[in-house]
């Protein structure tokens, strides 16, 4: 069964940055974390918020948003490359979750990308699966080359607005929904010194709600 959506992109969004705040302030409410709140979501689910996040250990979702059980729906990969698998996750928080809000989660000293550029710039290169995730992660730092980006958090940016493109043009549900208003798709860019998130892109917000 489809969950009813309960607030719109904008207020997922919303109340996603407001978390994030009160976790930058140091004075973060823990909500929905109680054993209340595991019991109410131990037979279904209701996530306000897809959140597809590199999977750095620094970039614990819930704790940087200030939420708890039930409310995000995480994917997380490193340099969050997107397969298949991916994609149908996020398929599935929206589609049957009916998420209204799916957020890309990039973040500053990114290993990935970091890879990713000097096997570019040094032909530096890295064996087993990890050289998927550099091939993965190459189109977006090419992308920064062209367009004459050259400081790190400029690249990241690049790389999130990238990703941001690829769920669009690859999933059909996704491009649907946000058509249609139900869903909105942003890139996040994450802070690790002060912890903080800002905006880098959006499709599918209203127009003004990006001055969040």
């Amino acid at each position: 069964m489809t969950n009813t959506p309960t607030m719109s992109p904008s207020e997922a969004l919303e109340l996603l940055l407001a978390g994030n705040q009160r976790f930058v302030a140091g004075e973060p409410q823990h909500p929905n974390q109680d054993a209340s709140r595991r019991a109410e979501t131990a037979p279904v689910q209701h996530p306000f918020a897809v959140l597809f996040g590199c999977s750095d250990s620094r970039l614990a979702a819930e704790i940087i948003f200030d939420q708890g059980l039930g409310d995000l729906f995480v994917v997380r990969t490193a340099g969050h490359v997107a397969g298949s698998e991916v994609l149908g996750s996020i398929e599935y928080g929206v589609s049957v979750l009916n998420c209204p809000l799916v957020v890309v989660l990039g973040h500053d000293s990114c290993g990935a990308v970091a890879a990713a550029r000097a096997a570019l710039t040094d032909g530096v290169g890295t064996t087993g699966y990890v050289r998927d995730v550099v091939e993965r992660v190459t189109p977006s730092i090419l992308a920064a080359r062209a367009a004459g980006l050259t400081q790190d958090d400029d690249i990241i940016d690049q790389h999130i607005r990238c990703t941001v493109d690829l769920l669009m043009d690859r999933s059909r549900t996704l491009a649907e929904q946000t058509t249609a208003g139900r869903t909105a798709v942003v890139g996040l860019s994450y802070r690790l010194s002060d912890g903080s998130a800002r905006l880098v892109t959006a499709r599918g917000l209203p127009t003004g709600a990006a001055a969040y």
